[in-house]
């Protein structure tokens, strides 16, 4: 079904949950976060980030630590609290929420309690209208407490972090959870209101077979989760340092990668699930897929998505908020975002102004990867004609007058051919991941 061309995936490239990306985020000053908070208006969306973890995995990359000293998780709370106050009280009045997403590290790190507390805060100070909820969780530390808590407020949407079922694969990236854990946290969730629940699978991972990966996807559909995200495991251990401990000879090569990723879409798709953009796969009766069918898909920080909104505020450390005009996010040290936050000083560390010219590669980059296709007349000049011409010789893309479309042999360069419009990229190995 795909060709192996290692020349055009040899660069590593971003995966584009913005644009400009995070790696071109520089010093920013809470005075522009606040000035787009106060002109922001309509439906927004809230990410609130909890940046702990009861176990932390070897392979991760989320600014996440341990939350093994109550002190610090309880202070860090109380934190997120001030700074939900004080952001709540800079937006303007006609502003509505109407999605509402925690992620991590492991919301479920802090108690059932403490997360209904977070929520009773969130409803109390923000304007919120009929809010979809979204939340990941570490079926690790999952309980029926916290399945409870997750059907009293009425989240709808959840994400497991399940990576593999192969032991020998858990063992060597510091994820051991049993299949049976994994399908009694299905069953707490199914039974608490969950009806868009998404499975993480990773592949390219230590000691990973394809026969390995298609136990995996076989063990994954008899589950049958609405959604399955299939990522490619990112070894950089020069940016993340847990990362050491994975024994870099034993992963996978670029090619037996590439394998791994057709396996993994020809699997799940003959499964009747819908492939959306390239590593991503849902039930066509899920909202994502009826996104994608439409022509509503969209891409923001927690990847792809049917939020149809402008405007994201992030909240906590590392949180990342974007608004049309501008991009920020706030400390990424927890114990500094707790100093700021409890002084009541709003946390933006860094971010980056988005130009006219950065708004319309961001919208093309976008529409390549959720719809195949986008309208490139405003950046088609001779170099992006050259770059683009080893991809339609190869009938990886067409290119009819101003229209760039992606052929389905060329779905796995999908992120290089979005690469080619982004004009801060440099060529360097040591920032981003492998496109496969």
């Amino acid at each position: 079904m795909w060709t192996y061309h290692p020349d055009l995936l040899a660069t590593p490239v971003p995966r584009y949950t913005s644009y400009p990306t995070a790696a071109e985020f520089g010093p920013l000053s809470a005075t522009h976060f606040a000035e787009a908070l106060g002109n922001a208006s309509g439906a927004v969306s809230l990410y609130v980030h909890i940046p702990f973890c009861e176990k932390i995995c070897f392979y991760c990359g989320c600014n996440t630590g341990k939350s093994g000293k109550r002190q610090r998780l309880e202070s860090y709370l109380d934190a997120l609290v001030c700074e939900i106050d004080l952001v709540s009280d800079m937006l303007r009045s006609d502003a509505h929420v109407r999605r509402i997403a925690f992620g991590g590290g492991s919301p479920n790190a802090i108690s059932p309690t403490e997360f209904l507390s977070l929520v009773d805060c969130l409803i109390a100070r923000f304007k919120i209208d009929d809010p979809t909820f979204s939340i990941e969780l570490d079926p690790r530390t999952f309980s029926a407490e916290w399945a409870q808590a997750i059907g009293s407020v009425g989240i709808e949407r959840a994400s497991l972090g399940v990576q593999t079922f192969a032991p020998h694969c858990q063992e060597a990236i510091g994820r051991v959870q049993p299949e049976g854990l994994i399908e009694h946290s299905v069953d707490l969730l199914r039974q608490n209101g969950i009806t868009s629940l998404n499975f993480d699978l990773m592949y390219g991972l230590p000691h990973q077979s394809q026969d390995d990966l298609h136990d995996s996807l076989q063990r994954t559909v008899a589950i049958a989760p609405d959604r399955i995200a299939l990522f490619g495991y990112a070894h950089v251990p020069h940016l993340i340092a847990r990362q050491r401990v994975i024994d870099g000879n034993a992963l996978p090569d670029p090619e037996e990668r590439f394998a791994m990723a057709q396996l993994g879409h020809a699997y799940l798709t003959e499964q009747g699930y819908r492939s959306i953009g390239f590593d991503h796969f849902a039930k066509p009766s899920d909202p994502l897929a009826q996104a994608s069918a439409t022509g509503k898909l969209r891409r923001n920080f927690q990847g792809f998505t049917d939020d149809q909104s402008l405007v994201l505020i992030g909240l906590g450390s590392s949180a990342v908020s974007s608004f049309p005009k501008l991009l920020a996010q706030n400390e990424k040290n927890s114990g500094r975002y707790r100093m700021q936050a409890s002084q009541s000083r709003l946390t933006t560390a860094v971010g980056i102004a988005r130009t006219d010219d950065d708004r319309v590669r961001g919208e093309i980059i976008e529409a390549l990867l959720c719809r195949g296709s986008a309208t490139i007349d405003p950046v088609l000049d001779e170099p992006v004609l050259n770059a683009l011409r080893p991809f339609i010789e190869l009938e990886l893309a067409t290119l009819d007058n101003d229209q760039l479309s992606i052929t389905a042999s060329g779905l796995p360069y999908a992120r290089v051919i979005a690469a080619l419009f982004d004009t801060y990229r440099p060529q360097s190995v040591r920032r981003f991941s492998s496109a496969v």
